[in-house]
């Protein structure tokens, strides 16, 4: 890419659909790893229609207790990934996520009961370990003007990948019981046909496509770009030029490859005497006990995790739940497991543009009122999150007959706000903490997990028609979000 100038730099989606530049490949290799990876959920996706048949199991067993050990596999995944992510960086971490979880997504088509279940489900929640090198190799290459899109695009269709296993692996299914293999070997090979190749195409693509960081290899991120390269305007006061300015904009001419154009902002001066934040210096730092005892006890670490559990840990339970919820609400010879299934995933395809909104939202607001102003949008969103759940919630309870119309608008609409709130959570990340990136994606992402388990027992242990456990966690989720109201943030 020739050398940008400062009349006109490329926007954010000039560089991550220009396929030649390293910011596109890396960007498309991110969000396609986490997306494959979302093959995780596929045994409890063909619920009905094979495996509980199969292994003659009770939608308890299948799909709420398999589903909560997998979020607690993945919890601590995120918590050893994130140090890893900042000693080995993204993109390794990442291949070695999918190649790893390649194994045991391979091996569920041997299950043969409800413990061979859970032990497959555990091992393949490797791979929702891949959200923190996504996440992170995002942050990597795009600065604080723009890394709330990238973070939100990247998250959002890679979370997409729920809804697309469902709609995939039964298509395969399907066929598969056209061609004549019982309903007993059609499902298990399923899982040779469709997620082990493409997880270790993907590994593949990784490795060869991808590049560790903008300065090269990963051990090459301390290299520090010359004031030469600064740009000259405010992120905060100049919002007309903010809009089209993207982050760590590299000149790649006359050997000077890696070089960073750092934006300018109200913050401490560096050396050289220019204000910068210290997001615009951050450099991911191998991580030591020091390290990790000042991150955990930051309250900059908490704000985001605590808000990411009511946003994320709500949407993995709904996506877990919802289309028994459906199912159990209005099952007839007309409405079936299929028909729900197909319904509720909706809820994780809105992923594609929904998170996305989230953190462009963040970026916009970030131009005008800074770090504090992504702070308040994040919980904002978490707040009417839990408000149109109590909505749904009070609906159903209050109805012996719901509308299925109606339920599916408020819920629509529920996980609008839910998932945008993840992509300001996301669009927030980079500000905490910023030279230990990896680590503190790992703990959001983690208490994200973890808020999926709290929120999967709500339901777990709500009677039918399920009302109750969507107002109970709309309740939770207003209150834990304006109890983070008073942690402040910084400027920039």
């Amino acid at each position: 890419m020739s050398r940008p100038t400062s009349a006109s730099p490329p926007t954010f989606w000039q560089l991550i659909t220009e396929a030649r530049t390293q910011y596109s490949r890396n960007f498309h290799l991110s969000w396609l790893g986490f997306w494959t990876a979302s093959c995780r959920g596929s045994p409890s996706r063909l619920s009905s229609r094979a495996v509980k048949s199969d292994l003659k199991l009770s939608t308890a067993k299948l799909v709420r207790n398999s589903n909560i050990v997998s979020l607690c596999s993945t919890l601590l995944v995120r918590l050893i990934v994130g140090p890893l992510v900042d000693r080995y960086g993204p993109r390794k971490v990442m291949a070695g996520l999918l190649v790893l979880g390649a194994i045991p997504s391979g091996l569920a088509g041997t299950i043969s009961n409800a413990s061979g279940l859970y032990v497959v489900r555990f091992f393949i929640g490797i791979l929702g370990g891949t959200f923190v090198p996504c996440q992170a190799w995002t942050s990597a290459f795009f600065d604080k003007r723009v890394v709330g899109r990238a973070n939100a695009i990247a998250g959002g269709w890679g979370n997409s990948g729920g809804g697309f296993t469902f709609i995939i692996m039964l298509a395969v299914y399907d066929r598969l019981i056209r061609d004549g293999l019982a309903k007993h070997v059609a499902w298990r090979a399923s899982f040779a046909i469709v997620p082990v190749p493409v997880l270790l195409t993907v590994a593949a693509l990784t490795l060869i496509f991808g590049t560790d960081h903008p300065n090269g290899k990963w051990e090459d991120r301390f290299a520090r770009p010359s004031p030469s390269f600064q740009e000259d305007a405010n992120v905060i006061e100049d919002s007309s030029s903010a809009g089209n300015a993207s982050s760590n904009l590299k000149d790649v001419e006359a050997g000077e490859r890696g070089r960073r154009r750092l934006p300018v902002s109200p913050a401490n001066p560096d050396a050289a005497g220019v204000v910068t934040s210290s997001v615009d210096v951050a450099v991911n730092q191998p991580v030591t006990m020091a390290v990790v005892k000042e991150t955990t006890l930051s309250p900059l670490t908490w704000l985001p995790s605590f808000a990411y559990l009511t946003t994320f840990g709500f949407e993995l339970a709904v996506d877990a739940n919802l289309s028994n919820v459906l199912f159990s609400m209005y099952q007839s010879k007309t409405f079936g497991q299929t028909k729900a299934g197909y319904i509720a995933a909706i809820y994780g395809l809105l992923n594609v543009f929904s998170r996305a909104f989230g953190g462009y939202f963040g970026d916009m607001i970030y131009r005008r009122y800074g770090v504090p102003g992504k702070k308040y949008l994040t919980l904002a969103l978490g707040v009417v999150q839990g408000i149109m759940s109590i909505a749904l919630g009070v609906y159903i309870d209050s109805r012996s007959d719901p509308s299925l119309a109606v339920v599916i608008v408020i819920f629509v609409i529920l996980a609008l706000f839910n998932e945008a709130g993840n992509g300001a959570n996301f669009s927030l990340v980079p500000h905490c903490n910023p030279n230990s990136n990896g680590l503190m994606t790992g703990i959001v992402g983690a208490l994200g997990n973890l808020g999926g388990v709290f929120f999967a027992l709500i339901f777990r242990m709500q009677p039918k028609p399920y009302g109750k456990a969507f107002w109970i966690s709309g309740v939770v989720a207003i209150v834990v979000n304006f109890l983070l109201i008073p942690i402040r943030v910084p400027r920039t």
